[in-house]
C-alpha cells in the first residue's frame, strides 16, 4: 500500500509528457483494436523544485516578449501582496502569465460607479449579491459588512482597509477582501474616519432564532445600513461615539458655505467678480451649537478665512457653484495634512424659495410629531414655532446653507438638533468683537507660529480649565472678546469674588457692607473656591456631559453612558445646593444682616441655572426608571423598572419570557415519572444547559439526540427540550427587541427635558471658564483693568506691563515696560529701533493686553491699567497695531 501510495504521489509531481502537435486521429475501423498499444513511458521521481510548463504557442509568445526592452517606468505595487510589479507592453499577456504562474488573477474592484450589468455572467453569493446592492445604493460610502464576528471590506473598499489600517486583504471568490473583528469596530472606524473617509456599518438586521422562524428561514441574513460616520458625526453617533478618543476639548464643526457674486456696485450678481457675499452655518452636532452668518468678502477672502479659522471646522460642505477664490481657500485648508473632509454639493434646487420650503418643511414636521406624541407637550411646540420665526428672519444666504445643512445631516439621522436642541448665535454680534485671520495668527491666540500647537500660545497660557467643555467655551471667549461694558464688569466681578476666596493676591479686597451697624466688615469666602474646585474636578473624571446629554437627545447614548452623565449633573447640583443661594439675610430680631454668600450677580445666576430643582427633580426621575447594575451589564431585558402602566409591551414580553422558561422546567417532572428517578435534574455542560443525564445502560427513546457522554453516564438533549429551548430563545430575542425599541422611546422621551439640561451644563461650563481665569490672576499675580467712562477720553494707561506668553516662557528674564496712550494727548506712538530690538513684541504685548481685559481677565502690571472699554485692535502688513475706539471718533480724527 505505501508503494503505491508513493507512486501516484510521484506521478502527481512528475512532469508531464511532450504530445506532439500533429498527433495521429484514432482508427474508425474496430480492428485496429487489435493492435498492441504503445508502451507507457517509464515515470521516474526527480527531485523537482519549480515545475513550469508551457504550451508551444505560450512559449513562443513569451520569448519574443521577453526579448522586448520595454521603456522603465515606476514600478506599481500589486493589490494584494504589496511586491512591485513590473510594467509590461502587453497587459493582457501580463495578466496571462500572472494567471499561470505568479499570482491568482486580480479580482473585480467593486466600483461606486458601476453598476453589474445583464450580460455580466458573474454568479454572486447571496452575501455579494447584498454588498453589490448596498455599494451601488450608497456610492461614497466606504462600507463594513458584518458577517459573523467579524466586519469584512469588499473591493475597493477592502484596498482602502488595507493601506489605512495595515490589515492584510485577499482574494475571496469574486472579490478582493479584508475583515476585522466585531468587538474592534470603535477603534478602526475612528482610524478610517480620521483618514478623511465617510464610514457605513452595515448590520444583520435579524438573529438566527427569528430568521429560523421567518418566511427568510432558506436565505442570507438581511443586512443594512444601521449607521453612517465622518468627523463631524462621528462624537454624537451610535456605537463609536462619545469615547472621546484623540478628541478631547476638539470642536468638530461641519461648516456649509455658499456665496453670491457681487458686481462693482455691491449688488448680487451671478457673473464674474471678485467681491462675493457668503452665507455660512456652522454645526457642533455632538454639542448643539450653531452659528450663522452672511457678510461680503473681498479678493483675499479675508472674513471667510477668519471664520474658518476661528471654528476650525472637521468637516466642510461647499455649496457649489463656488468661486475659484473662495474654493482655492477652501481647499488649502483642507489640505492632506489637515484630514478635513471636504464635500461637495449643488445649491441649484435652493433656487426660487426653495431653501425655506426645505427648512420650514422639517420644522413643521417637528412641531406636527411633538404634538402627535404627547398633548403636554405644547408649550414645546409653542417654542419652536417661536424658533421658525427666528429661521425666517435669517439672511438669505446663511437660510440656503441651514437648508444644505439639513438635508446633509438627514443621511445620518441627526437633523432633529437643528429643531429643537440647537443653539443658534450670529456670527456678527453687537457684544462680541471678530478677530480677523491675520489678527489671530500674528498674536499667536490659539497657536503658534513655530510648530502650530496650542502651547506658547496665548490659549494654553489661560486655559486652566478642569473640564472639556469649559475648555470649548473658554476658546470661543478667547476668539470673541466683549465689547459691551456692563458684561465685561460682570465677568470681572465674578473673577474677581472667586479669586478673593481663594486667599490673599495682589489686588484690591471686595467690601461686604453689613447693614444695621456702623461698622464695615471684610468677609473672606473660602467656601465658594473650595466648592467650585471639587465640583469641576469631580466633572473634570466625568464624561463630557455636554456631549453626553446631546447624545442622549439624538438618542444615541447607551444605558451606562445615560446614568454617568446625569448623575453627574445631579452630583454637581446638590453640591452646588450647599451655597444656600436663595437665603439672602438672616434675621436676628430686629436687625436684619444682608450677608449674602454669593456677591457676583453673575455667579449667583449660574449656580441657580446649575442648580435648579427643576433639572435636579428631572434628572431624579430619569434615574429611577433605569436599572443601573442592567445598564453596567448592558443588559436591555432588565433595563427598564416598570411602574404604574409603563412599557406594557416590555411587561407582556417579560410574561412570555417567564412562560417559557417555566414550560421548560416543568419538562424534568416528565423525565422522572418515565425513568422512576426523582432526583432527576437538567444539568449544563460547557454552557449547553437543559442535559438529561442518564446511566450509560438507560433505555432512551430513539428521537432523543445525544448530546456528549463520560465512561459512566451519557447526556441527551429530548425533542421536547429541543422544542422548548427553540421557543425559549425565540421569547429572549423577542424581549430584547421590544426592550430596545423601549430604551429608543425613554430617549425619546428626554427631548422635553433637553434645553433644561443643556441651560445647566453651560452654565457649569461658564463657571469653569471664570474659576480658570481666576486660577491665572492667583498665580500670576495679575492685577484688575479698570474701565473709564464713556464721557471720558479714549485712553490706555499700563504700567510695568509684561508679555503674557513671553513672560510664561522666559520667567524673570522679562523686562516690563510702560505704555501710555490719550486721545487728547499723546494717541500715537513710533517705536523704532535695530532689528531684534523688541518692536514686535512691545506692540503684539499691548494687543493681547488689551484684548485680555475685554475677555474679562486681569494681565501682568505692578499697577493697575485704566483704558476704555472696547478698544479695537487692527493688525497692519508690518506688523503694527493702531488702536481707535470707534469709527466716528477716527473719521473725525482724520478730518481735522
Amino acid at each position: 500500500m505505501g508503494k503505491q501510495k508513493q507512486q501516484v504521489i510521484s506521478r502527481f509531481f512528475a512532469s508531464k509528457p511532450k504530445i506532439p502537435a500533429a498527433s495521429t486521429p484514432p482508427p474508425s475501423n474496430p480492428s485496429s483494436h487489435s493492435s498492441p498499444p504503445p508502451p507507457k513511458p517509464v515515470i521516474s521521481s526527480p527531485n523537482v523544485k519549480t515545475t513550469v510548463s508551457f504550451s508551444p504557442s505560450k512559449r513562443k509568445l513569451l520569448s519574443s516578449h521577453l526579448a522586448s526592452t520595454p521603456k522603465r517606468l515606476k514600478p506599481t505595487l500589486s493589490p494584494h501582496t504589496q511586491n512591485p510589479v513590473p510594467p509590461q507592453s502587453n497587459p493582457s499577456l501580463h495578466q496571462k502569465f500572472l494567471q499561470k504562474l505568479l499570482e491568482p488573477p486580480s479580482p473585480p474592484l467593486l466600483e461606486s460607479s458601476i453598476e453589474p450589468s445583464e450580460s455580466d455572467h458573474k454568479k454572486y453569493t447571496p452575501l455579494e449579491q447584498q454588498v453589490v446592492d448596498l455599494k451601488n445604493k450608497y456610492r461614497d460610502v466606504l462600507l463594513m459588512v458584518e458577517v459573523g464576528y467579524r466586519f469584512r471590506f469588499f473591493g475597493k473598499d477592502a484596498e482602502i482597509a488595507a493601506k489605512v489600517l495595515g490589515i492584510y486583504a485577499h482574494v475571496d471568490r469574486n472579490f478582493l477582501t479584508a475583515s476585522v473583528p466585531t468587538f474592534r469596530l470603535n477603534v478602526y472606524v475612528r482610524r478610517l474616519v480620521s483618514a478623511g473617509y465617510k464610514v457605513g456599518v452595515v448590520k444583520q438586521t435579524e438573529t438566527a432564532a427569528i430568521k429560523a422562524h421567518g418566511s427568510n428561514r432558506v436565505g442570507p441574513f438581511g443586512r443594512g445600513l444601521s449607521a453612517l460616520y465622518t468627523k463631524a458625526t462621528l462624537e454624537a453617533a451610535e456605537d463609536v461615539g462619545g469615547k472621546e478618543e484623540g478628541c478631547g476639548a476638539e470642536s468638530n464643526y461641519l461648516v456649509s458655505v455658499v456665496e453670491k457674486v457681487l458686481d462693482v456696485s455691491g449688488s448680487v450678481s451671478n457673473f464674474g467678480g471678485a467681491n462675493v457675499r457668503i452665507g455660512i452655518v456652522g454645526v457642533e452636532i455632538s454639542t448643539g451649537d450653531v452659528v450663522y452668518g452672511e457678510f461680503d468678502d473681498g479678493v483675499m477672502r479675508s472674513g471667510l478665512e477668519a471664520v474658518v479659522l476661528s471654528l476650525a471646522p472637521a468637516e466642510l460642505l461647499l455649496g457649489q457653484p463656488l468661486s475659484k477664490q473662495t474654493e482655492k481657500l477652501l481647499m488649502a485648508y483642507a489640505g492632506p495634512a489637515s484630514n478635513v473632509r471636504l464635500e461637495h454639493a449643488s445649491c441649484d434646487c435652493f433656487k426660487d424659495g426653495g431653501a425655506l420650503e426645505d427648512v420650514m418643511s422639517l420644522y413643521e414636521k417637528m412641531v406636527e410629531d411633538n404634538l402627535a406624541d404627547n398633548v403636554n407637550q405644547l408649550a414645546e411646540a409653542t417654542e419652536q414655532r417661536n424658533s421658525i420665526q427666528g429661521v425666517l428672519n435669517m439672511p438669505d444666504l446663511a437660510l440656503q446653507a441651514l437648508a444644505l445643512t439639513i438635508r446633509h445631516l438627514k443621511q445620518f439621522g441627526f437633523e432633529r438638533i437643528l429643531c429643537c436642541g440647537a443653539s443658534f448665535r450670529s456670527l456678527s454680534s453687537r457684544v462680541e468683537m471678530n478677530l480677523s485671520a491675520n489678527t489671530l495668527q500674528q498674536l499667536e491666540i490659539l497657536r503658534n507660529n513655530s510648530d502650530g500647537s496650542e502651547t506658547g500660545s496665548l490659549l494654553g497660557v489661560m486655559n486652566h480649565t478642569l473640564t472639556t467643555y469649559g475648555s470649548r467655551l473658554l476658546r470661543h471667549w478667547v476668539t470673541h472678546p466683549l465689547c459691551d461694558r456692563n458684561m465685561i464688569t460682570d465677568r470681572l466681578d465674578a473673577v474677581s469674588e472667586i479669586a478673593l476666596s481663594m486667599g490673599s493676591y495682589k489686588g484690591s479686597q471686595s467690601i461686604v457692607e453689613i447693614e444695621g451697624g456702623d461698622s464695615d466688615a471684610t468677609i473672606m469666602q473660602p467656601e465658594l473656591s473650595c466648592l467650585l474646585s471639587s465640583v469641576l474636578t469631580f466633572l473634570g473624571r466625568s464624561p463630557d456631559i455636554q456631549r453626553g446629554i446631546t447624545r442622549i437627545f439624538h438618542r444615541t447614548a447607551t444605558p451606562s453612558e445615560f446614568i454617568a452623565v446625569i448623575q453627574a449633573i445631579l452630583s454637581a447640583g446638590k453640591q452646588l445646593k450647599r451655597l444656600h443661594i436663595n437665603e439672602e439675610y438672616e434675621d436676628y430680631g430686629c436687625n436684619k444682616i444682608g450677608v449674602a454668600i454669593v456677591q457676583s450677580a453673575l455667579l449667583r445666576r449660574l449656580i441657580l441655572t446649575a442648580s435648579s430643582s427643576k433639572v435636579l427633580g428631572n434628572a431624579v426621575k430619569l434615574l429611577s426608571t433605569l436599572n443601573k447594575e442592567a445598564a453596567d451589564k448592558g443588559d436591555f431585558t432588565d433595563l427598564i423598572i416598570i411602574s404604574k402602566d409603563q412599557f406594557p409591551e416590555v411587561a407582556r414580553a417579560r410574561k412570555a419570557l417567564q412562560l417559557a422558561k417555566e414550560k421548560l422546567d416543568n419538562l424534568i417532572g416528565l423525565y422522572r415519572k418515565q425513568f422512576r428517578n426523582h432526583k432527576l435534574e437538567f444539568t449544563c455542560v460547557s454552557g449547553t444547559t437543559h442535559l438529561v443525564e442518564l446511566s450509560i445502560d438507560a433505555k432512551v427513546p430513539s428521537n432523543w439526540v445525544k448530546v456528549s457522554s463520560t465512561k459512566k453516564t451519557v447526556r441527551y438533549h429530548p425533542p421536547e427540550v429541543l422544542t422548548a429551548l427553540d421557543q425559549l430563545r425565540l421569547a429572549n430575542e423577542e424581549l430584547t427587541i421590544i426592550c430596545r425599541a423601549a430604551w429608543g422611546s425613554f430617549l425619546m422621551e428626554f427631548g422635553e427635558y433637553y434645553m433644561d439640561f443643556q441651560a445647566a451644563v453651560q452654565a457649569l461650563a461658564t463657571l469653569d471658564c471664570l474659576h480658570s481665569l481666576a486660577i491665572l490672576s492667583k498665580n500670576k499675580n495679575y492685577v484688575r483693568p479698570i474701565f473709564m467712562e464713556d464721557n471720558r477720553p479714549v485712553q490706555i494707561q499700563i504700567h510695568a506691563g509684561r508679555h503674557p506668553v513671553l513672560e510664561t516662557i522666559l520667567q524673570d528674564n522679562f523686562f516690563p515696560n510702560d505704555t501710555i496712550l490719550h486721545a487728547d494727548r499723546e494717541y500715537c506712538q513710533i517705536v523704532t529701533g535695530p532689528n531684534m530690538g523688541g518692536k514686535s513684541c512691545y506692540i503684539r504685548q499691548v494687543a493681547l493686553i488689551a484684548m485680555m481685559a475685554q475677555v474679562e481677565c486681569w494681565f501682568l502690571c505692578t499697577s493697575r491699567i485704566s483704558h476704555s472699554a472696547c478698544l479695537r485692535c487692527y493688525l497692519l502688513k508690518d506688523g503694527c497695531f493702531r488702536q481707535y475706539p470707534t469709527r466716528e471718533k477716527y473719521l473725525s480724527r482724520r478730518t481735522k
